[in-house]
């Protein structure tokens, strides 16, 4: 492995995301059933990326999964934490696990590797994550949220009201955040539907203008065409969902003109009638 001079590396700490740790002898099984992702085959060191959805198939709670010797770490949203240790221990009836918060904080590293930082199995430009030692930073939160927004990476816990989003709508499925091979999962049905038949008419990209951020929820409009609306961001950039049948046109937003850009990591999107 190359790595940059550290000068070009940088290095922040999110305060934003928390730690669970899943443990005891039926960690991984009991996760792999509820999961989106393949929890069975994760290994020690390996980072992945996928979710816990509701049994109609909508977004509960974005997480990343760590393998360790003898369990599992979940790296979740700071403020989702208790509500998914909640839901894991609802579930956990006679499984032989343990579910518990864990203080190890997150540290991020993009513009370069960085060694002991496990690659983001998202797309490879966002960097990698470490969890828990002593890590020197020279970067912030914010620098990190601009970097994720400018590689077009949706943030789940900003952009998607639980239960209110699908997946594939968040790009889980181009994000390596769905393994639709490994059978059963909570939400699995439409999921799987919804990739099979190609109905999927919206995605999350990001959208670019000049100044402020639109309020969230503010409607992306093609003409009178209602085209999508603006979620989270920062001056002159921001995450949207968008219907991928209306983005040819001049789009607005309360009157100022706005563009959709296509990460190169999201193909072609040609919309499909169910």
């Amino acid at each position: 492995m190359t790595y940059l001079p550290a000068m070009t590396t940088r290095i922040a700490r999110l305060t934003s995301r928390a730690l669970i740790r899943v443990g005891g002898p039926d960690a991984r099984p009991f996760l792999h059933n509820l999961l989106t992702q393949d929890v069975e085959t994760l290994a020690e060191g390996e980072l992945r990326f996928g979710a816990l959805l509701s049994p109609p198939g909508r977004l509960l709670f974005d997480l990343f999964l760590f393998g360790e010797a003898d369990g599992v770490l979940l790296d979740v949203a700071a403020e989702r934490r208790e509500a998914l240790i909640q839901r894991l221990s609802m579930y956990k009836l006679r499984s032989a696990v343990t579910v518990e918060a864990d203080g190890r904080p997150i540290f991020v590293g993009w513009n370069g590797a960085v060694e002991g930082f496990a690659v983001d199995p998202r797309e490879p430009a966002l960097g990698g994550r470490r969890y828990g030692g002593e890590v020197g930073v020279n970067a912030t939160e914010d620098d990190w949220q601009a970097h994720r927004l400018s590689v077009g990476a949706p943030d789940p816990t900003a952009d998607a009201p639980a239960d209110k989003t699908y997946p594939i709508e968040a790009n889980f499925d181009l994000l390596n955040g769905i393994d639709f091979r490994k059978g059963c999962f909570i939400g699995q049905e439409t999921t799987s539907r919804m990739k099979r038949r190609g109905t999927i008419k919206n995605r999350m990209m990001p959208l670019e203008f000049d100044g402020p951020t639109p309020a969230f929820g503010a409607e992306i409009l093609n003409g009178d065409l209602r085209a999508g609306e603006v979620l989270s961001g920062r001056d002159g950039i921001a995450m949207a969902l968008v219907r991928v049948d209306r983005l040819d046109g001049q789009l607005t937003v309360d009157g100022r003109p706005v563009s959709v850009r296509r990460p190169g990591w999201i193909p072609e999107l040609a919309p499909t009638a169910e």
